[in-house]
């Protein structure tokens, strides 16, 4: 049995783009912001085209620079609030 890509939210990518815009960021500026090791300019353009799927830790950084829970992020069914970064509603 061959391991298969596992299914990834449709606006994913889009969601991490406007994330990024709304911080005033470059994507160089976007690694130094995600404190990942291994993490390339050429990965952040990937999550933002959807080629490439970000890992789990990429993602809570994303979603904690935006001020919202994971599941905004990866939940097709929710949209990102207007304003970002956005209060938390967790801590």
């Amino acid at each position: 049995m061959g391991r298969s890509r596992r299914p990834q939210p449709e606006r994913l990518a889009l969601k991490l783009s406007r994330i990024r815009e709304a911080l005033g960021i470059s994507q160089s500026e976007m690694v130094n912001r995600l404190e990942q090791p291994k993490i390339h300019p050429a990965h952040v353009s990937g999550y933002e085209r959807g080629e490439r799927e970000p890992p789990l830790p990429v993602l809570l950084r994303y979603a904690r620079l935006a001020g919202v829970c994971l599941d905004v992020i990866v939940d097709d069914d929710l949209d990102l609030p207007a304003k970002l970064p956005a209060k938390p509603k967790h801590s």
